[in-house]
């Protein structure tokens, strides 16, 4: 396919069509609905760390970079025994982790900010200055889309998408409607030599946050985009061949929608098993703390010096801790090399069921 030239946002369509308000209202409703119940979770934190993984994880599978959730947990304590595509997902982990502290501290990412996040994810793939970059049907190796080519292009666009990112007065419509906007936008840019799409990912979910529709980044549309791959590839297409914008903004916001309520679902199932181990351990151990009961589900795996640190005790007093809830089948014991893990399998059962 020729490239044709990317028009600069915001588009000039109709971006309040009877369809697009109707999937507006169902994902609204059900973000407002998210946003309450993460709010009953005492600390948020536990959220953060847990399914920001799992988004990593998701992130990286749409790329074809494959990992496993052990892989991930353990590799997220002990990152000596992370495999190659574990550390994939530890960076795009800590790259959520840097924009979301940019966005609280700031209320703004610039493009200066993007591509450091994106560094993260892709080091050494900076914007694109040689021309011949194009996107291929995997299967027939077919050119489907060049992106725009010339340096000074590409940094136009996305000055452009910049101020659409931050400014709302730059398009007058719903936060929730500009998402898809911005993520078509950012796709079709693709400004860098590689990591556009896990970074096109995790700018959406740091636009909701950034938009105040979340007050913490735990909504991950990449398992919906992971079990709609085909549609999710066919609609951003069909926006450069078609001009067809409406499809691609109500699958989105259908998206936004369905991952809510599944991640309303696992946080009430968290709080619930968080709450089952707080009584537990008070009643049948002396040893009981917030700061513990944090621990163990911040980290679905853990290790005795992972908890001398945490918690400020010795490595004795930690490894007592740890192997009493695991005589007391709370945690599986699991010897991976030459160091003891520690499991939380209930919390691990529930993030893999996401």
């Amino acid at each position: 396919m020729e490239n044709n030239k990317l028009p600069l946002l915001p588009p000039s369509i109709d971006c309040e069509s009877v369809a697009i308000l109707k999937a507006l209202n169902g994902a609204s409703r059900a973000l407002g609905q998210l946003k309450g119940e993460i709010s009953k979770i005492p600390n948020s934190q536990i959220l953060i760390d847990t399914l920001v993984l799992q988004e990593a994880k998701d992130s990286n599978e749409i790329e074809n970079i494959v990992t496993t959730d052990d892989e991930v947990y353990q590799a997220s304590i002990d990152e000596t025994i992370a495999s190659i595509t574990a550390k994939e997902a530890l960076n795009y982990a800590s790259a959520l982790k840097k924009g979301l502290k940019i966005i609280k501290e700031r209320g703004f990412l610039t493009n200066n900010d993007i591509q450091s996040i994106q560094a993260i994810i892709a080091p050494s793939s900076p914007i694109r200055k040689l021309p011949g970059t194009v996107l291929k049907n995997p299967k027939t190796q077919e050119v489907v889309y060049t992106p725009p080519q010339d340096y000074n292009e590409i940094v136009n666009l996305l000055n452009n998408l910049e101020k659409y990112f931050n400014i709302p007065e730059f398009h007058d419509i719903d936060s929730l409607i500009k998402m898809p906007i911005i993520h078509y936008q950012f796709e079709s840019i693709h400004p860098f030599y590689d990591g556009n799409g896990r970074t096109g990912r995790l700018l959406n979910i740091l636009y909701l946050v950034q938009q105040g529709l979340l007050d913490i980044p735990v909504l991950y549309l990449s398992s919906f985009i992971i079990k709609n791959k085909s549609d999710y590839y066919r609609l951003l297409q069909e926006i450069r061949t078609k001009g067809s914008w409406e499809e691609w903004i109500v699958w989105m916001l259908t998206g936004v929608e369905q991952t809510a309520k599944e991640t309303i679902v696992v946080v009430n199932n968290i709080k619930a098993l968080m709450d089952k181990y707080k009584t537990d351990i008070r009643s049948n151990f002396s040893f009981y703390s917030h700061d513990l009961i944090n621990i163990l589900f911040k980290h679905p795996y853990t290790k005795i010096d992972f908890l001398e640190r945490e918690l400020g005790v010795h490595r004795n007093t930690a490894a007592s801790y740890l192997n009493d809830l695991a005589d007391a089948d709370m945690l599986v014991k699991l010897k991976i090399g030459k160091s003891n893990y520690y499991i939380n399998k209930p919390l691990l059962d529930l993030l893999k069921k996401r």
